[in-house]
Parts: C-alpha cells; sequence; structure tokens
C-alpha cells in the first residue's frame, strides 16, 4: 500500500522536517535500503549512512532534528517502535484476493464476518465463528464451536481444538496446536497404571497476542487456561493446562510452564525455562535463560532479573558462582 513521507508522518505521529511529498512503498534496513523505502536510525552515529543511503525516508529521534539534509527526516519519540508501526502500514495488501478457496471445507453452519480469507485444503468445524479480515492459512484444522475474532491471522498447519476462543488481530505461526489436552494423569495405587484425569475445559486467548510456530497451548483440565492481552510467545513454547498467563508478557523459545502455573503481567521470560507446577511469576519479573523454577514456588521483584536453578536473583546468583570458583582455587 503506497504513503507520501507526509501520510506517514501524520498516521505515525511524526514530527515531519523536509518535503513529504515523496512516495513510499516498504520498509528496509539502512544496508538493503532502496528508493521507496524508509529506514530507522536510533543514535546520530548511524544516522550519516541512513543520509547516504538510497531511502527514501527515515525515521529518527530527536538528535536527528538538526541534520542538515534534503531526505525527510520523521522525528519520533521510539524509532524502532514507529519502525514497526510503519511496517504494518505499508505491508502489501491482497484484498482483491481474499476469499475462500475450493479445497477448503466450510460448512453452512459456520459464521463469517466481512473479508474473511481461507486458503487451499483448510478443514472448519460446525458452529465456528469467523470475524471480519481474519485469514485461515492452508491446511489449518478449526475444531467446532471455535471463535476467532477479527483481523486475526493463522498460518499454514493451524490446529485449533474445540471450543478455543481468539480475540482480535491474534496472530499464529505455522504448526501451532491450540487448545489439546492436557498432561493429567491419576495413578492406580493398587495396579501402578495410570487413567487420564478429565481435560475438558477451553483455552482462552485474548486480542493482540502472538504465537510461534510449533508452539502448543493446552486447555484446562475442568475450567480454562488463559493468555491474557499483548502476550508475545515464542516458537516451540509449551504452556500446560490452567496455566493463567497476564497481559503484556513475553515468552521466549523453548519454554515450558506446567500446569496451574500463574504468570502476572509484564513478566518477561527467556528461553528454555522450565516452569513447574502451581508457581507464580508476580508482575514484572524476568526470568533469565535456562533457568528452573520449582513447584508452587513463588517468584517476587519487578525489574528484578532471576536466573539458575533453582531461580534466585542474579546477584545471589553470580555471588554462589564466585564463591564457588575462589573454594575451587583453594584445593
Amino acid at each position: 500500500m503506497k504513503n507520501t513521507v507526509e501520510q506517514l508522518a501524520v498516521k505515525l505521529g511524526c514530527n515531519l522536517i523536509g518535503n513529504g511529498s515523496a512516495v513510499v512503498t516498504g520498509v528496509s534496513s539502512v544496508k538493503s535500503a532502496t528508493v521507496e523505502t524508509l529506514v530507522f536510525v536510533e543514535d546520530m552515529k548511524h544516522l550519516e549512512d541512513a543520509l547516504a543511503s538510497p531511502a527514501t525516508g527515515i525515521i529518527a529521534g530527536e538528535f536527528a532534528a538538526g541534520a542538515k539534509t534534503q531526505k525527510p527526516l520523521l522525528i519520533a519519540r521510539q524509532p524502532r517502535l514507529t519502525f514497526a508501526r510503519a511496517a504494518k502500514l505499508l505491508k502489501a495488501s491482497d484484498e482483491e484476493d481474499r476469499g475462500i478457496h475450493p479445497s477448503a471445507h466450510v460448512p453452512i453452519t459456520v459464521r463469517m464476518g466481512n473479508n474473511v480469507e481461507i486458503l487451499a485444503r483448510s478443514v472448519i468445524g460446525d458452529h465456528v465463528h469467523l470475524g471480519d479480515e481474519t485469514t485461515i492459512g492452508e491446511g489449518c484444522v478449526i475444531g467446532e464451536r471455535v471463535q476467532i475474532g477479527s483481523n486475526c491471522r493463522l498460518d499454514a498447519h493451524v490446529t485449533i481444538y474445540p471450543d478455543t476462543v481468539l480475540g482480535n488481530r491474534v496472530v499464529v505461526q505455522a504448526g501451532a496446536v491450540l487448545g489439546s489436552e492436557g498432561f493429567g494423569y491419576v495413578r492406580d495405587e493398587q495396579t501402578g497404571h495410570y487413567e487420564q484425569f478429565p481435560q475438558i475445559g477451553r483455552l482462552v486467548i485474548e486480542d493482540d497476542v502472538e504465537i510461534g510456530a510449533n508452539s502448543t497451548l493446552d486447555r484446562g483440565a475442568l475450567d480454562e487456561t488463559r493468555i491474557g492481552r499483548g502476550t508475545k510467545i515464542d516458537n516451540l513454547v509449551h504452556v500446560g493446562h490452567n496455566v493463567e498467563i497476564g497481559e503484556d508478557v513475553v515468552i521466549a523459545a523453548q519454554t515450558g510452564l506446567s500446569g496451574s502455573a500463574v504468570v502476572e503481567d509484564k513478566v518477561i521470560i527467556g528461553g528454555q525455562v522450565g516452569i513447574a507446577d502451581h508457581v507464580r511469576i508476580e508482575e514484572g519479573a524476568i526470568l533469565g535463560a535456562q533457568s528452573g523454577i520449582p513447584s508452587k514456588k513463588v517468584i517476587r521483584g519487578k525489574g528484578v532479573v532471576f536466573w539458575g536453578t533453582p531461580a534466585r536473583p542474579i546477584r545471589e546468583y553470580l555471588e554462589e558462582l564466585a564463591f564457588l570458583s575462589r573454594a575451587v582455587k583453594k584445593q
């Protein structure tokens, strides 16, 4: 979708310096910039390279306001964030080709909003609801009574189990599985055999959540698993049954959350973190990569980095490492 620099400045809330009549069709790095692309810089040391590039315009901070150049500048408080928003505005639109592919299976009981796209070989269950402008990728399987909001995007081969609920603007990347049965079993003390505990709850995903490729989010056992608004989940993450994740949480790849764990708002979880059952991570805590949280542990400390297994504040962890190092040297 084409925009002039001036149009983008208005949409992005930027202060425009220079001529805004030039047309922009996409974004790029400074290194790969071409005519009609927009770039960004976050400090003065990279501004010179951006000015020398073929880019049509530059998103920069206040530090660039006095730069002497004929190239239009869009001055923003957060250049990287503004650049990300610009990329969404400039994303090519394929609305003319939207619709339902002939090979897709869509029962008459499905309720669809305006301009929905369902790609090849997707299978939609009975009584599903699809909101406006939502896209279902190739080979997806959507179970009965699933609700998907507006402006959602499901990439290829996503599987959603029955009764799962997705809010608006949810992105699910390829191969993710939503609403699968949780890992819950009861042991027969006489025989030693395991029998499955009922997994009849549901999964609820709120607005603006993004879920990475090949991640798995289980439904609740008897109640629900819930993912809060704005949370971002990386590839290969497992969320167990009855887990509650708050708003604006970030979870990196290969992390696993066991059943009934609670993660409060604005928590950051690094890669390969293991979180046991009934753990509570309180608001704003930061878990470093490969940390381990034992069952029923409470992690408390807004802005505090926790590391190690069992996880403790990083200062404590580093002091322990230093003590061990000194002890080894004395031997």
